[in-house]
């Protein structure tokens, strides 16, 4: 690992933990030169997930992207950016985990509409409504009227 202080590439690791729930390692370093310690994130390489508009154009998936669209609909809510870094994570694994390479906008949005709904109401009806593409206050009710009945 090159030293970020003096550029010599020998260092040696100093601590190891996993973070993000084994997701990853962060290892403290010390470089044999300078003796400076850095930081340094170890995760596993994931196949890349391309993601098909509705347009039908590709993009890679962007998990930065996905956020804050969550963190959009959340504005003003009592929702913490862990909770919502969690939901991310969630959706990111099962998108992952599935022996798909490319995914659909539409299942991103569902995945992201379903975690939202767990979380906070207010939040998953802001979703919906740029997601869905509410036309008018009928359709803005009839989501209101899904949401009423699934809670009974």
């Amino acid at each position: 690992m090159k030293c970020p202080y003096c550029g010599y590439l020998e260092s040696k690791v100093v601590d190891s933990r996993p973070i993000d729930e084994g997701g990853r390692i962060r290892r403290r370093r010390e470089c044999m030169r300078c003796q400076k310690r850095f930081t340094t994130y170890e995760m596993v390489e994931s196949l890349p997930l391309v993601v098909i508009k509705k347009d039908n154009s590709r993009q890679a998936f962007d998990r930065h992207k996905l956020l804050g669209g969550m963190l959009r609909a959340c504005e003003k809510r009592p929702v913490p950016l862990g909770v919502l870094e969690k939901a991310t994570d969630e959706i990111e694994n099962t998108l992952q985990s599935s022996l798909e390479r490319e995914v659909t906008s539409k299942r991103v949005g569902e995945l992201a509409m379903e975690k939202l709904k767990e979380i906070d109401e207010v939040a998953y009806v802001r979703f919906a409504s740029v997601y869905r593409q509410f036309r008018d206050i009928n359709t803005f009710l009839e989501e209101l009227n899904r949401l009423l009945d699934s809670r009974q």
